[in-house]
């Protein structure tokens, strides 16, 4: 029985391909907020002749752009009431990214993606030696340097015009750096130095995670290389101002099977669950370009870390991992046998050191195959939904490493997300999607979690579908949009990261850190001193609104009507520099 939260799952018609236009604001917005919103999902599951792909992450890339205006347009910065004369206006734009894949899929000669599709062995070898990566990018909008860019598990980006949302081109790196076939979707933004931070596996009869970081597409720094013999499906990790946190989960793939003849279902369905390698953290102090612990714990599986940073080391005796080590009995990386140099020549006395990693987890891998659009669109879903956990990995000495896991909301949740002025740094709250668990129904409610005493506060639109929550910062004042970590001096300058010397990005060696903006604001005010966008999808009325709420109280402040239904999209990014 077809369910109403198949409209989220469905494609818009061929009338709102592209969209321009104003919207009114029903209540009242902030004067400071003056940014865009810009989010990234699937427009459309049609591939010609009458088919669809079979999976929701397959859907064909869609921008979607809220601008609130520019600082000019509204003036003071006091709440406005119902009888002011002035009236909000949302300008609101949507347009499909014209990719390889959309084109292809449109003249009806879709090549397969995530999920939908087989491959011949001329399709994989094309991929994995000729670099020929897919270029569906529907996961997330991101600023590199100048550029804005849509990504998706794959190296190749999408440059796309922030304020048109026209496609620009493909950007892919082509420098000496290692790189590899796959990426990671969730690059991390140091939001101290500016420089983002990611991961691509390169697949080999030995492959590898590549880490890197950069400040634009085509120069990186080379961070460390970790050889692996079965790499593992990730889709974020774990940054923090010293460390880079890869979590490994049992979700892995064999790439000598990728080359055997014949044809093979599609990309995510060459992994396989092996529960009995426990999942591991792979800790890479970003200074020494090194891995420096890779303690176990249980098997789970997640999609989205919610944030990490770097606490004192408690007093008390560190934990165990589940596996009672970091690494296997011979010296080697565990169960594959295959060493990482940086710990075998490693010696004691390094640390000590505690990180907390908090992260959205489900039992298992089988939210992929729930995914499906079949699944997602009809009948009970069934299925789990994230608890947010929280992993304290102990590090005392590099043959000494522990990890805790403490579960901080065992609630139904989907996309978390925290403050951008907290990214890498101890912070109190996330936000989500919430709903009951386990999730029977998609999830129709956003929820605020104080990740140090577990309270939630809940707020629902009628029963309405939400979307993720994006929490906007209040700035500090006297602190414009061009000092949020987007002013170009900020993107280019070149300096190293805080009180560290790093000559191979160009910097030096001076401790900034007093005089470099926390991006996004709010060091003078309270955490949760902001607002919270998200997009809600009326099925009766069959049209979206973006909400605004009070995020110290989750009550609605502002809503903006959208003329069409939003699909259910994947994640946004608000970036204050434009509106």
């Amino acid at each position: 029985m077809t369910t109403d939260r198949a409209l989220g799952f469905g494609s818009l018609d061929p009338d709102t391909d592209e969209v321009s236009t104003t919207l009114p604001v029903e209540g009242d917005l902030p004067a400071w907020l003056s940014g865009t919103l810009i989010r990234n999902g699937p427009g459309t599951f049609a591939i010609g002749d009458g088919r669809e792909v079979g999976h929701w992450f397959d859907g064909l890339a869609m921008v979607h752009a809220f601008s609130f205006g520019s600082d000019g347009d509204r003036e003071g910065d006091e709440r406005r009431g119902a009888d002011d004369s002035d009236e909000d206006e949302i300008r609101y734009a949507s347009r499909f990214l014209e990719t390889d894949a959309y084109r292809a899929a449109r003249a009806g000669d879709f090549g397969g993606g995530f999920a939908t599709g087989e491959t011949t062995l001329r399709d994989r070898l094309k991929a994995f030696i000729f670099g020929d990566a897919y270029d569906n990018t529907n996961i997330i909008a991101e600023r590199v340097g100048r550029k804005y860019l849509a990504l998706t598990e794959s190296p190749r980006w999408v440059e796309f015009d922030p304020r048109s949302l026209e496609t620009v081109g493909d950007v892919q790196y082509d420098g000496p750096e290692p790189s590899g076939q796959l990426a990671c979707a969730h690059m991390q933004r140091d939001p101290w130095t500016d420089r983002l931070v990611n991961f691509e596996i390169e697949f080999g009869r030995t492959s590898s995670y590549h880490v890197y970081e950069m400040r634009r597409p085509n120069r990186r720094r080379h961070v460390v290389s970790i050889p692996v013999s079965e790499p593992a499906y990730m889709h974020s990790f774990a940054l923090t101002d010293g460390f880079v946190v890869l979590t490994e989960f049992p979700l892995v793939v064999d790439p000598s099977k990728a080359l055997r003849p014949g044809t093979q279902g599609p990309f995510i369905e060459n992994f396989e669950w092996v529960p009995e390698r426990g999942t591991r953290f792979y800790v890479i102090d970003r200074d020494l370009g090194e891995v420096v612990a890779t303690p176990r714990t249980d098997p789970l599986f997640g999609f989205h870390h919610v944030n990490a940073y770097e606490a004192g080391v408690d007093d008390g005796s560190p934990g165990e991992s589940a596996e009672g080590g970091t690494n296997g009995d011979d010296g080697t990386n565990g169960e594959n046998g295959t060493t990482v140099e940086a710990e075998a020549n490693a010696t004691d006395g390094y640390g000590p050191h505690e990180l907390v990693i908090d992260l959205e987890t489900v039992p298992d891998a089988e939210s992929l195959g729930a995914s499906s659009l079949s699944n997602l669109r009809e009948g009970d879903l069934n299925i789990p939904g994230g608890a947010i956990e929280r992993f304290r990995v102990r590090i005392d000495g590099r043959a000494n490493a522990s990890v805790d896991r403490e579960e901080i909301h065992p609630g139904a949740t989907g996309l978390p997300t925290a403050s951008p002025a907290r990214w890498c740094r101890e912070y109190r709250y996330a936000y989500a999607q919430g709903g009951d668990q386990p999730m029977t129904d998609w999830l129709r409610a956003v929820v605020k979690l104080d990740v140090e005493t577990g309270e939630v506060v809940e707020f629902t639109d009628g029963g309405n579908y939400l979307s993720e929550p994006i929490f906007v910062p209040r700035p500090d004042p006297g602190e414009s949009n061009e000092s949020n970590g987007s002013k170009e001096s900020n993107e280019l300058n070149g300096l190293g990261r805080v009180g560290r010397s790093d000559d191979r990005m160009g910097g030096a060696d001076n401790d900034f850190r007093g005089r470099f903006p926390v991006r996004s604001g709010g060091r003078d005010h309270p955490e949760d001193n902001g607002v919270v966008l998200a997009v809600s999808l009326d099925t009766d009325a069959e049209r979206s609104s973006l909400l605004c709420l009070d995020a110290e109280t989750m009550t609605e402040r502002a809503r903006a009507p959208v003329p069409h239904a939003i699909p259910f999209g994947f994640h946004g990014r608000y970036f204050p520099e434009f509106g």
